[in-house]
């Protein structure tokens, strides 16, 4: 039975400075779960972007989507969708903006369109551009909109107010249902475990962890991460790439 669950954001926490997951990190994952703790990726990326991470991790079970899809093995515990119609709504307003949109559904991703802040927005998570496709709303279900654009996020919130918009980096903007995040995604799985009791533990750096941390009962910020996450923080870590995950992992005695 497991003695505790381990939460991990990717960018800029559990992944290393080219987005990878290195063999430290692998060797970690592997002796947290020898030591019957769960580790569990939280992270605003959906299932096919994460595959090849989840694999290197060796970690099977996910909070995707920023909340939006959660899974613990194989077997999807919450599922929330975009409505298709937002979708074209929000999408002729980005246009407007110059912007483009991405509609992540559970394995697919496609962008409406590119331009000069899609291609350095995907550059800048390491990531290869996705298929053009600017209706797939019609085709796939949405669970999550990404925005790319360089600003405009207070315009958005003020026109889309059902929906909260995370700054996840530079050039994109995450969207999900209002309500929904990862902090609902560490209760859907502890709901789903039955494990109300075992100790929790958040590891994080951006916007989109502050309310992973709050849902969990030890809060690890990342020495890279923003002020707001460290604020909030138990335990302030080295950076993702000076080893700052096998060190918080040490010092509450996990690996």
């Amino acid at each position: 039975m497991y003695e505790g669950i381990a939460f991990f954001d990717l960018d800029g926490t559990l992944l290393d400075g080219k987005s990878q997951i290195t063999p430290e990190i692998s060797e970690a994952m592997s002796q947290l779960k020898q030591n019957n703790i769960l580790p569990i990726i939280a992270t605003g990326r959906n299932e096919r972007e994460i595959q090849k991470i989840k694999q290197a991790a060796n970690v099977s079970s996910c909070i995707t989507m920023n909340g939006m899809l959660v899974k613990v093995e194989e077997t999807i515990v919450e599922a929330n969708e975009i409505d298709s119609n937002d979708c074209a709504t929000m999408l002729d307003f980005a246009r407007e903006l110059k912007d483009e949109l991405a509609f992540h559904s559970t394995n697919q991703l496609f962008i409406s369109g590119v331009n000069d802040y899609v291609r350095k927005s995907y550059n800048f998570f390491h990531l290869d551009l996705p298929p053009v496709h600017p209706t797939a709303y019609h085709e796939y279900v949405t669970h999550m909109i990404l925005v790319l654009s360089e600003g405009n996020d207070s315009i958005y919130r003020e026109a889309f107010p059902k929906y909260t918009f995370y700054r996840n980096g530079p050039l994109c903007i995450d969207v999900v249902n209002k309500g929904i995040s990862k902090g609902t995604g560490v209760q859907s799985i502890k709901n789903y475990l039955q494990l109300q009791e075992i100790p929790t533990f958040a590891f994080g750096d951006g916007i989109n962890d502050l309310d992973l941390l709050d849902a969990c009962d030890h809060k690890i910020a990342m020495g890279n991460a923003l002020p707001e996450v460290m604020e909030r923080a138990d335990y302030i870590t080295d950076k993702n790439t000076n080893g700052g995950i096998i060190k918080a992992l040490k010092h509450y005695d996990l690996i």
